[in-house]
């Protein structure tokens, strides 16, 4: 089968690798469609275990099931989860399932970005949910990442009428402003650089969407009778959007954490005057458990949440590095998927 292997952003090579063998439990899953995340062109985050094939927002056919295999056949449509939980754990019984060891040591074999892959029988039981006919393969790409979404939003603790602030208009920018659209925020501002994708946050929910660089507490000052943000949701890792966002909390809120900085950034924090006696809330998230792709699934299936408008190119997996290019660059695109089999 063909595979993309990555070296680095700039070198994705298209190279023949055997098909996957499975074993009692296990699948075979023939990937029609994946999509290319963010974090998938962190260079710093990725080049230390390259070569490697990349590619965790799936979606595809059953191929072949393995022996003791009865829920899925051949022929099936679903989408696929590459990180799940032990559900026994310390961490899984306090509902903190992404934090699992477990998890972050299940995988694809080899990744999404391939003609084939093999899912291990944990994945199998904890992680392959079956798609209704209403809903394509480029679809549900986003289960994986709205999951992650929506998980970020319920640590936040979230609740209709909040008003939000979203620093960083990129997918996972955009696709928070999907979401607290849906679940009911009162106001919502998004901030960032490209003016691409300040136009796609208006077109998804933004009430005001201001250049990262002119950004100021005071704008939500006056949209908000002089209170800043209950939530303020950081999706990049720039040091100027940390602290921003320390600016902009008010008084009870929370920040959501949801993007990694360079390992060597440090963020000094005035302590008395943002957290003493304000009862701020610091929090992150990472991954998304199995309730939160069934329900990022449900979302999309019943169309509470559309992603399909999301999408801006499509390649086939030879023109992959193309698509690299786009997402690295963060520039005029929003959703780039790839289609393996094309």
């Amino acid at each position: 089968m063909r595979a993309a292997v990555y070296y680095n952003n700039q070198d994705i090579r298209i190279e023949a690798r055997p098909v996957p063998l499975i074993g009692p439990g296990e699948l075979l899953i023939r990937v029609e469609a994946a999509g290319i995340c963010g974090s998938d062109v962190i260079e710093w985050y990725r080049i230390g275990k390259a070569p490697l094939v990349l590619g965790h927002e799936i979606a595809g056919v059953v191929e072949e099931a393995g022996e003791g295999v009865e829920v899925y056949k051949k022929g099936d449509r679903v989408v696929c989860a590459h990180h799940v939980p032990c559900g026994n754990c310390h961490y899984c019984l306090n509902s903190h399932e992404t934090t699992c060891d477990t998890l972050r040591k299940t995988n694809f074999d080899p990744g999404g970005f391939c003609e084939y892959l093999r899912l291990a029988a944990i994945n199998v039981s904890r992680g392959v949910f079956p798609l209704a006919g209403n809903v394509s393969f480029e679809e549900a790409t986003f289960v994986e990442p709205l999951a992650c979404i929506l998980r970020g939003q319920r640590l936040a603790g979230f609740k209709p009428g909040q008003s939000v602030v979203v620093l960083g208009s990129g997918i996972a920018g955009l696709l928070h402003i999907k979401l607290a659209r849906a679940q009911g925020a009162s106001s919502i501002i998004a901030a960032d650089i490209n003016g691409y994708r300040l136009k796609a946050a208006e077109r998804y929910g933004a009430n005001i969407t201001v250049r990262a660089d002119e950004y100021s507490p005071d704008i939500l000052r006056k949209l908000s009778n002089g209170r800043l943000a209950d939530l303020v949701i950081v999706t990049t890792g720039a040091v100027t959007a940390i602290a921003q966002a320390l600016e902009s909390v008010e008084r009870g809120g929370t920040i959501l954490f949801f993007a990694p900085m360079r390992q060597s950034d440090r963020i000094p924090i005035a302590f008395n005057t943002l957290f003493w006696r304000n009862e701020i809330t610091l929090t992150s998230s990472y991954a998304g458990g199995p309730d939160d792709y069934r329900q990022a699934l449900k979302l999309i299936t019943d169309r509470k949440i559309i992603v399909s408008d999301m999408i801006t190119h499509r390649f086939n997996l030879a023109e992959i590095s193309l698509g690299f290019q786009l997402v690295a660059r963060a520039k005029n695109s929003v959703k780039v998927v790839i289609y393996p089999q094309r």
